[in-house]
């Protein structure tokens, strides 16, 4: 059940938001050299890796690291970047990642694989049976805001909790946070 709604939630949301994502890259590639899209490897299912689009909001050729470890993240970041972020635009590609079956709408977040240790606590505590997600527990809890232990202790808890019901209150969750901002670093 929850794979037929994660198929119908991504396709009408990507027939909503086509023409919006196609401004948006318009203007990505107008404002900065490089792509719109960016791939990033990340760790899905049962450890593999896969690539997951999001809109570029940094320069090409930043270092390939989660941006609260950057030194000075804010060179890297693109003037529109910024917005794209603040709004959370920039995750709208992962919808793709949704349909083809790399994600799920609500689900632990996808890690790049340099975060080796996070990785292998994932793998053994089963968190890594679930399809990673647009969305989650840890999101709607903090965000950047909260450390990578609370991060692993909320996704145990959804691992535990995950329900069609729970899914609809971590989206309801999720449009909260979109909208204030809140938990958002860069």
């Amino acid at each position: 059940m929850k794979r037929c709604f994660d198929i119908l939630l991504s396709l009408l949301a990507l027939a909503l938001c086509i023409l919006p994502l196609l401004f948006l890259m318009a203007i990505i590639r107008l404002t900065s050299n490089g792509p719109a899209l960016y791939w990033s490897a990340r760790v899905g299912r049962h450890g593999k890796l896969f690539l997951m689009p999001k809109l570029r909001t940094m320069v090409v050729h930043s270092p390939v690291l989660p941006t609260h470890e950057l030194n000075n993240a804010a060179e890297y970041i693109t003037d529109f970047g910024k917005i794209l972020r603040r709004s959370s635009l920039d995750e709208l590609p992962q919808f793709y990642s949704v349909l083809i079956g790399h994600m799920s709408i609500v689900g632990p977040r996808p890690m790049i694989p340099q975060y080796e240790e996070l990785v292998s606590r994932r793998h053994l505590a089963g968190i890594d049976r679930l399809r990673p997600g647009i969305t989650g527990w840890a999101q709607v809890n903090g965000r950047d805001a909260i450390s990578t232990d609370e991060k692993f202790a909320l996704d145990e808890e959804y691992l535990l909790r995950h329900s069609v019901i729970f899914d609809l209150y971590v989206i309801y969750r999720t449009f909260i946070y979109v909208f204030s901002g809140k938990g958002i670093w860069h």
